[in-house]
């Protein structure tokens, strides 16, 4: 598959996400003293995201378990198609867990909802959720994330663990796509 032609600007620095990840790590770590702590990614976005904020929880001597779902709803366009489908469901054991889901992006709220609803109906004792990236003016379900790295205007990004039909993923900060 070939790249499609457009231009990228930085929209928001590494050093920015890295600070950021500090104050949310903060505040994650203050609110959670479960002895049952399950952070869940939901992929494939998520990934770096998410490695960033565990690793930084052991400052706080936090020592979550980590599993994966992987949901989708955007099928390889730029936009969501308003189906959400999981396509890989979480293997650890949540019953009576806290859990923090973990998501790149709180678009319009479809992918967050379903995965609160999906990990409730397995038995979580309580579902908080974690997004790197607020974008409400797309939002057509009501749902707020619990802890939000920042909140950016109705804009295609990649970056971060991001991507655009699969690339830009490894970008360590987030950028807007120009198409």
């Amino acid at each position: 598959m070939s790249l499609k032609p457009h231009t990228l600007s930085t929209l928001i620095s590494s050093d920015a996400i890295h600070g950021q990840i500090r104050t949310l790590v903060d505040d994650i770590a203050t609110d959670h003293e479960s002895t049952d702590f399950v952070m869940i990614g939901i992929l494939r976005g998520s990934f770096m995201f998410l490695a960033d904020l565990v690793r930084a929880l052991d400052a706080h001597n936090l020592h979550p378990r980590i599993d994966f779902i992987t949901l989708e709803s955007y099928f390889g366009g730029m936009e969501s198609t308003g189906t959400v489908e999981v396509k890989k469901d979480i293997e650890v054991d949540v019953r009576g867990a806290d859990i923090l889901l973990v998501d790149d992006i709180l678009d319009t709220g479809r992918t967050l909802s379903h995965a609160i609803a999906h990990i409730q109906a397995k038995g979580a004792r309580t579902v908080q959720t974690c997004a790197l990236l607020d974008k409400p003016a797309r939002r057509v379900v009501d749902i707020q994330a619990d802890y939000v790295g920042f909140t950016i205007e109705d804009t295609f990004v990649v970056g971060y663990g991001l991507d655009y039909e699969s690339f830009y993923r490894e970008l360590p900060y987030i950028a807007q796509v120009h198409t």
